[in-house]
């Protein structure tokens, strides 16, 4: 049988670092799991500015649409800050998600235990964390029409975006959100603001016909996204599965984000339409930025990337035991007090180098073998 097929575009700043040991880790499922996956190494974000003159060749942009999974590092930096709007970096992964039509993001709030005391709010609220978010990634006010920056009848000057959603794009993301429950505990909570907003009316009225007519053993609340927010920071165990839209699933993400101690720990999914092998179009990146000024200097935490590709292992590949395999591995490893600077919290002690955390995964991971 032909091996899986993965691009990888390690990006820019530590996207390179970090992807450095997820292809150690690659590597390892080949080499004692049998779990085998065809490569290929390819330009993203500045990256690709340097050489091709554009965020992302066309070339890479054909791959993409014809591998398995696209494993993402990532993209920016300073040195990219004066390029016009359409070559910055960041266009380059807009464009993945725009033309694979990756509209359900998915972003899991885990908080492993030995992390539970690094995150800003109490050990009792955070401990055993495990919830999912899956935002509306394509459509929503970042992609509607109009938009733009206008004169207006005064002098002055007016910025117009507009929140637009169709009953299939509304379908379609909570659909994925029912799928992953069921997969879980079962439990899905749809935020909107339908209190003020028709496009906020739609997204619910939409949400319940599908759970009534497809998902009706799935227990399905619905709550402001204001009161959503809130609640998060208050008891975020209460939830399981929260699906949004595209604006208030990113501010919601990153509010939720916090919750386990670190950017740094924090994996995703893009996730779109199946192909014709049924496996869906897939980008899978961390959700950390490329911070620039750690860039090269073995402080970047790989974490988040590593368990970026144990996502793809349980969503793209159905490898679920293996997925649940690497995680447990980080989580041995946070367990013995192995940490990047980002995670340390004893005075003295010497952290991890990205390269260190690496190996003691590893390690972790042949104890299982």
């Amino acid at each position: 049988m032909q091996n899986p097929s993965l691009l990888v575009l390690p990006g820019d700043g530590i996207g390179p670092e970090v992807m450095a040991e997820v292809t150690r880790i690659i590597e390892w499922f080949g080499d004692r799991r049998g779990l085998r996956f065809d490569v290929e190494e390819d330009l993203v974000g500045g990256a690709a500015y340097d050489v091709h003159g554009v965020p992302l060749a066309d070339s890479t942009m054909e791959k993409a649409q014809r591998v398995d999974a696209v494993l993402l590092g990532a993209v920016g930096g300073p040195k990219y800050d004066a390029l016009p709007f359409e070559v910055k970096p960041e266009r380059g992964l807009l464009r993945l998600r725009k033309e694979m039509d990756l509209f359900a993001n998915l972003r899991p709030a885990q908080c492993f235990d030995a992390l539970a005391d690094a995150s800003s709010l109490k050990r009792d609220v955070v401990a055993g964390l495990d919830i999912m978010i899956v935002r509306e990634l394509t459509s929503g006010i970042y992609f509607g029409e109009p938009r733009g920056i206008f004169p207006d009848n005064e002098g002055g000057r007016v910025g117009i975006n507009t929140q637009r959603y169709t009953t299939e794009e509304v379908r379609r993301v909570a659909r994925v959100a029912f799928e992953l429950a069921r997969r879980r505990q079962n439990r899905v909570c749809s935020m909107e603001k339908a209190n003020v907003m028709e496009s906020g009316i739609l997204w619910r009225e939409e949400v319940q016909w599908v759970h009534d007519n497809e998902y009706p053993d799935v227990e399905l609340s619905h709550m402001y996204a204001d009161a959503g927010g809130m609640q998060l920071v208050r008891w975020p165990k209460q939830f399981d599965v929260i699906v949004t839209d595209n604006l208030f699933g990113d501010l919601l993400s990153d509010v939720a984000a916090m919750l386990t101690g670190s950017l740094g720990m924090l994996p995703s999914a893009s996730l779109g339409a199946p192909m014709e092998n049924g496996r869906p179009k897939a980008l899978y990146e961390p959700v950390h930025g490329s911070a620039p000024d750690i860039a090269g200097q073995g402080k970047a935490n790989p974490c988040a990337c590593i368990l970026s590709f144990a996502m793809a292992l349980r969503y793209s590949f159905d490898q679920g035991a293996e997925a649940d395999r690497l995680e447990r591995a980080v989580e041995t490893v946070l367990g013995r007090g192995v940490r990047t600077p980002d995670l340390m919290q004893v005075e003295g002690k010497a952290p991890a180098t990205t390269r260190g955390m690496g190996d003691a995964i590893l390690a972790a991971l042949d104890e299982t073998a």
